[in-house]
């Protein structure tokens, strides 16, 4: 499994992302092309053992390597191969039920269709279902957390988190983050510690999402993470972090 130390910042996943699109750019001239390089990238990323991931020393220098590497051939290509018809979009890596994050308060759906219950999400439902917060405590809840991770209390947030809390991250395999959630109140804590840690440009504030106050991390003002919390009492049992750029553009919409 991952280690949480392989977790990087917000700021961190959003500029690695944008120099990959950069250097696919450049080579292509075609910004949706460069996308389409760039999901390949993470695509073969992921493709990877987790041993062999652990082995690569600099991973944002082999992930350009390989943006250069997926570049040649559709540069020796027909025309269109290099306007960019768009590729094959990257994997999901987690075998969880999609969350979908919104960013106006509403309802959140009851799920259809899945073929997959993950066990932590139905244990966890079924506590929050018995001791569901008010808004208001959930609210408080949510705000203790910002607060602990822009002081980096590393301490002061595994207290706010159950001891069995698990903490999901969603990158869609577009992002480089973790591909295994983290379980228990002290690795949870330094994964968000690390994810949400102050940084240049970023911003972390609370937000009404799916009808619950949530996280939203803003980094050069767009939205590039929203964390939404599950409630059991006083303390958070599962965190979901929606870092898959293709799931926030609702976020980022022009106003």
């Amino acid at each position: 499994m991952d280690s949480v130390g392989d977790v990087l910042s917000v700021a961190e996943m959003v500029e690695e992302r944008r120099l990959l699109v950069d250097v696919a750019h450049r080579l292509l001239g075609c910004r949706i092309a460069a996308g389409s390089v760039v999901d390949e990238v993470y695509r073969r990323w992921y493709g990877l053992s987790e041993g062999e991931r652990a082995k690569i020393g600099q991973p944002r220098s082999w992930l350009v390597t390989n943006a250069r590497e997926v570049c040649l051939p559709r540069l020796a290509g027909p025309p269109n191969e290099r306007s960019g018809t768009p590729g094959e979009s990257a994997a999901r890596w987690f075998r969880v039920r999609e969350r979908v994050v919104q960013p106006e308060p509403e309802p959140e759906p009851e799920p259809e269709g899945d073929d997959y219950e993950c066990p932590d999400c139905v244990s966890h439902s079924a506590r929050t279902r018995h001791t569901r917060p008010t808004t208001q405590q959930h609210a408080a809840l949510s705000g203790a957390l910002r607060d602990a991770c822009m002081a980096q209390a590393t301490e002061a947030l595994a207290a706010l988190l159950a001891p069995d809390v698990s903490v999901f991250f969603d990158g869609g395999g577009k992002v480089r983050t973790l591909a295994h959630p983290v379980h228990g109140s002290r690795r949870g804590a330094r994964s968000l510690s690390i994810l949400l840690a102050p940084q240049r440009r970023t911003v972390l504030d609370t937000r009404p999402v799916n009808g619950r106050t949530g996280l939203v991390v803003r980094h050069d003002r767009q939205t590039a993470a929203v964390l939404t919390l599950d409630v059991a009492g006083s303390h958070v049992i599962q965190v979901w972090v929606t870092l898959n750029p293709d799931k926030l553009r609702s976020w980022n919409r022009p106003a």
